[in-house]
C-alpha cells in the first residue's frame, strides 16, 4: 500500500486510508474536512486466514480518515471513479500518491494484502465507517440538545407516563455500555446482555413522542377563534421543542445501540457483519422517513393555521401575526431538528401580513369602489340635470303658452265690451 490511498464509500461517508502524509495531502488538495476513522479498531477476524489477518494488520498501521458525504465531498467520489459492488453495497477505488503528491486514479490493486480484495477486512472497515457516522450524528444531537437548552431528562421526568420514565434508565445503561466499549475496544456478551432489550423501550418512546406532535397539531386545527388559536400556537412553541428533544434523544440512543451491535456481531458472527450493517442502515433510514413524515405533517398543519390567521389579519392586527410567528418558530425548529438527524427536508417560512399592508389593500379596494361610485353618481347626476332641464323647459313652455292664451282671452272680452 506504499504511496497508495484507498477510498471506500458507503453512500454516507468516505474513508481515506493510506500513508498519513499522502492522506493529509489528498484531503487538503480536495478541501475536505475529516475525522479519525479509528483504524486501531480494525480487528483481525477469526477464521479468515493468516494472509487476511496480516492485511488487516497492515491497514491498521496506516492513517484512516472519515469524510461525511455532502454535495462537495460526493463530487470527489465521482471524480475518482470509485466502483460500486452490488454484493457489499460499497464503492471502492485507489488513488496513487508519491511523496505527498496525488497522481490520480489507479485501477484495483491485486493481491491478498489489499483492503479492497479482502471481503472480511473490507466489511470490517465498513463497520468502522458506519460507527463513525453514527457517532458523528450522536455528537450533533448532543450539540442540538445543548443549543435548545433542553434537558431531555427534565422533560421525561415531567411526564407521568411509565414509558417515558423507563427512557431515563435505558439511556443510563446504554451510556455505561458505550464507556465499557471504549475501554475494552469491543462488546462482550455480558455488556451486550445489558442493552439488548433497550430498542423496544426506545421505539415505544419514539412512537409516544410522535403521537404527541400529532395531537398538538390537531388541537390547533380545532380552534376557530383567532384569540384561542394564538394561545394554542404559542403553547405549541415550547411543547413541540420538548417533543423534538425526546425524538432526538431516541434517535441518539438507537444509533448508540447500532454501534454496540456492530461490534457484537463482529465478535459473534463475523461472516454476517456486512449483511447486518446493511440491515441496520435500512432500518435507520426507515426511522428517518417515519420521523420526516410526522414532522412534515406538523409543519403543514402549522402553515395552514398561519394561512387562516393571515386571512383575518385586518380584524386581528396583533393576534394574527402572533400565530404566524409561532408557526414559523415551529417550522424553523423542525428544520434544525432534521438537519441534526441527517434528514433532508424543505423549509419555507410563512410570511405574516402586516396589518398596514392589509389595511392598505382594503383602502385601495374602497377607493376603487368609491371611484366607480363617483363616476356613476356623476353620470346619474348629469342625466338627472338633463332630465330636470328638459322638464323645466317643458314647464316653462306650458306656462308661457297658458299665459298667452290668458292674455288673448282678456283682450277678446275687452273688445266685446
Amino acid at each position: 500500500m506504499d504511496n497508495e490511498i484507498q477510498l471506500i464509500s458507503d453512500g454516507d461517508g468516505l474513508a481515506v486510508i493510506g500513508n498519513a502524509t499522502d492522506v493529509e495531502s489528498f484531503l487538503v488538495s480536495e478541501g475536505l474536512s475529516s475525522k479519525d476513522l479509528g483504524l486501531q479498531r480494525l480487528k483481525s477476524v477469526r477464521g479468515t486466514g493468516a494472509v487476511v489477518a496480516q492485511a488487516g494488520s497492515d491497514i491498521s498501521a496506516n492513517s484512516g480518515r472519515w469524510v461525511k458525504l455532502t454535495r462537495e465531498s460526493a463530487q470527489v467520489v465521482k471524480k475518482y471513479g470509485v466502483r460500486e459492488s452490488s454484493k457489499t453495497g460499497l464503492s471502492t477505488g485507489v488513488v496513487k500518491g508519491h511523496k505527498g503528491q496525488i497522481r490520480g486514479f489507479v485501477e484495483f490493486v491485486k493481491g491478498p494484502r489489499s483492503l479492497l480484495t479482502n471481503p472480511a477486512v473490507l466489511a470490517n472497515a465498513a463497520r468502522l465507517m458506519s460507527q463513525v457516522a453514527m457517532q458523528q450524528t450522536m455528537e450533533e444531537i448532543t450539540d442540538y440538545l445543548a443549543t435548545i437548552d433542553e434537558k431531555v431528562d427534565d422533560v421525561l421526568r415531567a411526564q407521568k407516563d411509565t414509558v417515558l420514565a423507563r427512557m431515563i434508565g435505558v439511556g443510563l445503561v446504554i451510556e455505561e455500555a458505550m464507556t465499557i466499549r471504549e475501554k475494552r475496544r469491543g462488546v462482550d456478551e455480558v455488556t451486550w446482555s445489558k442493552v439488548q432489550a433497550a430498542p423496544a423501550t426506545i421505539a415505544e418512546t419514539q412512537a409516544y413522542a410522535l403521537r404527541q406532535l400529532d395531537s398538538l397539531a390537531e388541537k390547533m386545527e380545532r380552534k376557530a377563534k383567532i384569540g384561542d388559536l394564538a394561545t394554542a400556537a404559542k403553547e405549541a412553541e415550547s411543547a413541540v421543542r420538548e417533543w423534538l428533544a425526546v425524538l432526538a434523544r431516541c434517535f441518539q440512543l438507537q444509533d448508540a445501540i447500532a454501534v454496540l451491535e456492530l461490534d457484537r456481531v463482529l465478535d459473534a458472527s463475523p461472516e454476517e457483519l456486512n449483511g447486518h450493517r446493511l440491515g441496520l442502515k435500512a432500518a435507520r433510514q426507515d426511522r428517518q422517513e417515519l420521523i420526516l413524515r410526522s414532522t412534515e405533517r406538523l409543519v403543514a398543519r402549522m402553515n395552514a393555521v398561519a394561512g387562516t390567521a393571515n386571512a383575518k389579519v385586518l380584524l386581528h392586527p396583533t393576534k394574527s401575526p402572533a400565530v404566524v410567528q409561532s408557526s414559523n418558530y415551529v417550522a424553523a425548529g423542525v428544520h434544525d431538528f432534521h438537519e441534526r438527524l441527517g434528514i433532508e427536508s424543505g423549509h419555507r417560512s410563512s410570511e405574516a401580513r402586516r396589518w398596514v399592508d392589509a389595511a392598505a389593500e382594503a383602502r385601495d379596494k374602497a377607493l376603487e369602489t368609491g371611484a366607480k361610485g363617483v363616476v356613476a353618481a356623476r353620470s346619474l347626476g348629469n342625466e338627472t340635470l338633463d332630465r330636470a332641464s328638459s322638464v323645466k323647459g317643458k314647464l316653462s313652455s306650458g306656462i308661457a303658452e297658458r299665459a298667452r292664451r290668458r292674455r288673448g282671452d282678456e283682450e277678446g272680452r275687452d273688445e266685446e265690451g
